[in-house]
């Protein structure tokens, strides 16, 4: 399949490539200049753009693309998740991503403990497939939610519990690889070898025993080693050997190769049986140094994990939303480091001395009542969370000066843990920098990461700090590259770390498994410069387009001292984009995006699994089109469109991206530009002007409604202005709330609110403001409407979501000047829909409102919310008295907003207020609808399959059950999609609520009103 710029390639290789790969294979072919440079970057600070980027679907076409490429000499950079930190993935020939179709697990053997799997198949995925055995894969990497098998074999990957279960190459049975020749060789146990695998180990055999004094002499003997090729399989250097009972196994020849040496087409994995019981001590440390000098000692209590969080990292977790309420949970006062240490075993019991051991030996290293005892499984679930995003915490530093990964990986014995890192603060600090510390206490590899500004004189200070620091590895005999690999920047390195006789044998071992070349060249074996500014990402050339935005992006606009770590203020970053390419610079290409975990993002990755669909894809779209790498329109680029076409914008990377990149604010900003350039279609202006044409079109209800079952009006429609045919559209109603509302005469009540009536609850589901009225006057609450002068009042959501930001400004002013002064008075501001109310507190803040937007921001909260809250203070007995017991089980789906606002949990907690309620949430990311999103023709497809990934089935599941949903757009969803209605969470309130003295309140005249003229 051949992606449409597939003619347009760069030369005539690549257009005889692209064009033989799409005639010769059933994989996607992608040559344009974006898809070529959304895989141009992994999570390191290099960038190279590919000849091209192949997407095998089957086995067999990895086999003719490697055939191909042979034929042409282009050279193979396999891809996994794209997260490797040194530039492993990134190369000037054809990018082949084994992740979106070669993910099939091939067999479990659960007596034996092994199961065979294609490369692309992600960690977490797998262990989801091992789980109901009782087992799992115990290379618990932290970005295990999107590291590919493949990715992590090439690395000779560890993760946190290494101490306890070793590297993957101690976990890796078997593999079957193409070399380049097209030879597709069987590698595992020497002694079982044939064809060419035996040959191989004949000659890596000779090469060892030839060098066997030399690698005596010169091999690091820690575990965490993982530059070059292992060639001390045929000699074990490591502390933990590489085989249980001492024999060679060919397949860890491949661990670590970084695909140089063979392709792989599956890999034959050692399982463990998951631990059944697990208790976590939290030690708090006054001294960063101190907690160095104590891992020595805690590791003889056996544990399974040590793991260090500095100062640095615990300060940037407090200031993240998602991570704050977690880390709070294992602080003592203010410590300067913590460490995570876990014990695993049979049961709980069993490991409350293991924790009293540990607090025993505090105390004897002079550390009473330092450490935190965790045995509950969610509290340490939740810690392990926030200690794998570690790194991303880290790298949310504002500002060109980053934290680099380019020494972050070496590995000292633990004795000289303590000594190591004191020295190389010194050598941080003598070259204006400062390092933050996490990660592997327990096996003497922490990542540290010193922050370097790579646009400017960073990579001077990188290669004087890399000197430094591999003088000090060396004198603690340590290894130069502990856990992520070589890549382009620990490749020079390796020739440091063996010498000249080893490096040679590597080279040789290159040559005889891929003689022509092929495989990842200047890999481990002639190896680019580690500062070599060519391959930046951000080199001296980099430049921005300068941009005159719609919305306020200064808060990314700041420089930021290395050793501080403090930013300027706002505005002064000399961005040409205001802020705007800076706030897209944020992502680190972690690829946190591509997960399929709890949380929200990203709905069309998780549907598509296109790279082109995830945060990472875009953000390195824009990043590209804003310094003119591709395109020739900057930010309003028709590739920068494509690639934000079916973000529903659900700011789901608002929370859960941990550096933080908002690409639904970015996509206003695309928009607002792209339409300036090339107006607005008929639908976009339908979609933007509701509000204003709403009152005039309930007049015409009857007529407008025809078109949801009139024959061949919905087809119409389609053609016409672009709304599937596969929809009904919202209903259009005579009694809107607007007709009937009255304010309210409520008298003698001690508190006051004010309603914020949008749109789609005023005009389409009136009874759901009608029951928010009803439940707060049955609790005691004065309540008013937000009015405007002559019309009803507006968010300006629907001209955001078409990028009309200047008649998206003028509704917000005309919505602040209404609120205004309830705000000032301290007065709560609640709303109803969800994506309206959050408009508030989100993008009203970013159009130069100032004061007035930051007073209602601080005092606008959904209705949910309120009520859980004042529930809270004991606002709420006397609502609670007056409400009658379930009758059904209920099942909540929170809206996007929702949960990157964290007011989800409010929803259970108000319908908890019903007698005999259980309300449970539905562990779901979008439905898929989105506002317009699922109205659109074009995204129909992509909006249900949304929807079908957990929420309708679920929905389905429960068919005995009261749905929730806030969102207008989610109940439209779900009664498309299983024909049940979903129910606002006030409204359920209101249908439990009886009052008992005979005098209904406002809210429930205007019900009765409402429910009359329905029947009319």
């Amino acid at each position: 399949m051949a992606n449409g710029s597939l003619f347009n390639a760069h030369n005539e290789v690549s257009a005889q490539l692209a064009n033989r790969l799409a005639r010769q294979s059933a994989g996607e072919v992608n040559f344009s200049v974006a898809d070529r440079g959304r895989y141009a970057t992994d999570a390191s600070i290099y960038q190279e753009f590919p000849i091209g980027v192949f997407v095998p679907q089957t086995m067999d076409d990895v086999a003719s693309a490697l055939a191909i490429c042979r034929e042409l000499k282009v050279p193979i950079v396999p891809r996994g998740g794209g997260t490797s930190q040194c530039g492993q993935t990134v190369g000037a020939g054809l990018v082949i991503d084994f992740s979106k179709h070669l993910r099939n697990v091939a067999s479990i053997d659960p007596q034996a403990r092994l199961a065979t799997v294609e490369p692309g198949i992600v960690l977490d995925h797998l262990n989801a497939q091992l789980k109901p055995h009782g087992l799992w894969y115990p290379v618990d990497v932290s970005t295990s939610a999107q590291a590919t098998l493949g990715g992590m074999a090439g690395n000779n990957s560890c993760g946190s519990r290494s101490i306890a279960y070793g590297n993957m190459v101690h976990n890796v049975l078997g593999a079957e690889a193409w070399l380049s020749d097209g030879t597709l060789a069987t590698f595992g146990d020497v002694a079982k070898a044939s064809g060419r695998a035996r040959e191989i180990g004949d000659f890596v055999r000779s090469l060892a025993d030839e060098l066997h004094d030399e690698i005596e002499a010169k091999w690091p003997k820690v575990m965490r080693r993982v530059a070059g090729y292992n060639l001390d399989i045929f000699h074990n250097q490591s502390e933990k050997p590489y085989t249980a009972d001492g024999s060679v196994n060919l397949a860890h020849l491949l661990i670590g190769s970084e695909g140089t040496l063979a392709l792989t087409r599956s890999l034959t994995l050692r399982l463990c049986e998951l631990p059944k019981a697990k208790a976590l001590g939290v030690v708090n440390f006054p001294s960063f140094h101190h907690a160095m000098d104590s891992a020595q000692h805690i590791v003889t209590l056996a544990p399974t994990a040590v793991e260090l969080v500095d100062r640095t990292m615990i300060e940037l977790s407090l200031a993240n939303p998602a991570f704050a309420p977690t880390i709070r949970t294992a602080l003592i006062g203010k410590p300067e480091a913590i460490l995570l240490v876990e014990f695993s075993g049979e049961n709980k019991e069993s490991l409350r001395p293991k924790l009293r051991d540990l607090v025993a030996l505090m105390g004897d290293l002079g550390l009473p009542n330092s450490v935190i005892e965790m045995t509950e499984d969610a509290p340490q679930k939740n810690l392990w969370e926030v200690r794998k995003a570690g790194l991303n915490i880290m790298m949310s530093l504002k500002g060109d000066g980053k934290p680099v990964s380019f020494i972050e990986d070496c590995a000292v014995p633990l004795e000289h843990l303590a000594e190591y890192t004191d020295a190389l603060t010194q050598v941080f600090r003598k070259h204006g920098s400062r390092g933050t510390w996490y990660a592997h206490a327990s096996v003497g590899t922490l990542h540290v990461r010193p922050i370097l500004d790579m646009r400017r004189d960073g990579a001077t200070k990188m290669r004087a700090i890399a000197e430094e620091a591999s003088e000090l590895v060396r004198k603690y005999k340590g290894a130069f590259s502990g856990e992520h690999g070589d890549g382009l920047c620990r490749g020079e390195w390796i020739a440091w770390q063996f010498g000249p006789k080893i490096n040679e044998a590597f080279a040789k071992i290159k040559a005889h498994m891929d003689p022509i070349g092929l495989l990842s060249p200047k890999r481990i074996v002639d190896p680019p410069k580690m500062d070599d500014s060519s391959l930046f990402r951000f080199p001296p050339s980099y430049k921005v387009i300068p941009i005159k935005t719609a919305l306020d992006w200064s808060a990314w606009n700041v420089q930021n001292d290395p050793m501080s770590e403090e930013t300027t203020v706002p505005g002064t970053g000399g961005d040409p984009a205001q802020g705007f390419a800076k706030a897209v610079e944020m992502c680190n290409n972690n690829g946190h995006c591509r997960k399929f975990d709890a949380g929200t993002m990203c709905p069309s990755y998780r549907v598509t699994r296109d790279e082109s669909a995830s945060t990472r894809g875009r953000a390195n779209t824009l990043r590209l089109a804003v310094s003119g790498q591709i395109g020739t329109d900057g930010i309003a680029d028709k590739s920068v469109h494509e690639a934000l076409e079916l973000c529903v914008s659900c700011k789901g990377c608002k929370r859960d991206c941990p550096t933080g990149v908002d690409m639904a604010k970015m996509k206003i900003e695309h928009l607002h530009h792209y339409h300036a350039k090339h107006g607005w279609s008929v639908k976009d202006r339908l979609i933007a002007r509701l509000p204003e044409y709403a009152p005039l079109a309930s007049s015409f209800a009857p007529l407008l409604n025809l078109r949801n079952w009139f024959p061949g009006l919905p087809w119409l429609t389609e053609k016409l202005l672009g709304f599937s045919a596969k929809r009904s559209l919202p209903a259009w109603r005579r009694d809107t709330f607007w007709k009937r509302y009255r304010e309210s005469t409520t008298t003698n009540v001690a508190r006051e609110v004010v309603l914020f009536a949008d749109t789609f609850n005023a005009y389409f589901e009136r009874e759901n403001i009608d029951a928010a009225i009803r439940v707060l006057e049955a609790a005691d609450y004065k309540v008013h409407v937000a009015q405007g002068e002559k019309k009803p009042l507006c968010c300006g959501r629907t001209h955001l979501a078409v990028g009309d930001t200047n008649t998206a400004k003028e509704k917000m002013h005309e919505l602040l000047a209404a609120l205004i002064p309830f705000a000032r008075r301290g007065v709560a501001i609640v709303g109803l829909e969800p994506s309206c109310l959050f408009t508030l507190r989100d993008e009203a803040l970013a159009v130069g409102f100032g004061e007035d937007a930051e007073i209602v921001a601080k005092h606008a909260v959904l209705i949910d919310t309120f009520l859980a809250r004042e529930c809270d203070a004991g606002h709420l007995d006397g609502l609670s008295a007056k409400l009658k017991d379930a009758t059904q089980p209920i099942l909540v789906h929170a809206h996007c907003h929702q949960k990157a606002f964290d007011e989800a949990t409010p929803t259970l907690k108000l319908l908890s207020l019903i007698p005999n309620a259980k309300p449970t949430m539905i562990e779901s990311s979008c439905c898929g609808m989105a506002g317009a999103f699922g109205y659109d023709a074009t995204h129909y497809e992509t909006s249900m399959a949304m929807a079908e990934l957990s929420l309708l089935p679920a929905v389905r599941k429960a068919s005995d059950a009261c749905i929730v949903a806030d969102g207008t757009s989610c109940r439209h969803q779900i009664q498309d999609g299983t024909r049940r209605e979903a129910t606002h969470a006030v409204r359920v309130l209101s249908n439990h609520l009886q009052l008992n003295d005979g005098h209904p309140s406002v809210g429930a005249s205007l019900l009765a009103k409402n429910l009359a003229s329905s029947k009319a």
